[in-house]
């Protein structure tokens, strides 16, 4: 997996509502229910209920963060 099929696998849902379970360590996770907003060079968007969050595509490489399409 790399930083670009990341980007392109966001690209082709952008727009869509998707699920977003994000590792905190320690056994800890936060789920979210987020639509896909923008996409940057290092980072993307998504909006929650409870506002805007922002991840990077590391994050998805390393899963800290899962998203399920």
């Amino acid at each position: 997996m790399t930083i670009s099929s990341v980007k392109k696998d966001l690209l082709e849902h952008l727009g869509d509502v998707v699920s977003i379970k994000y590792n905190l360590g320690r056994n800890k996770y936060e789920e979210y229910e987020a639509k896909i907003k923008e996409l940057y060079d290092y980072v993307f968007l998504v909006d929650t209920d409870l506002g805007t969050k922002s991840f990077t595509y590391i994050d998805v490489i390393t899963k800290v963060i899962r998203i399920d399409y």
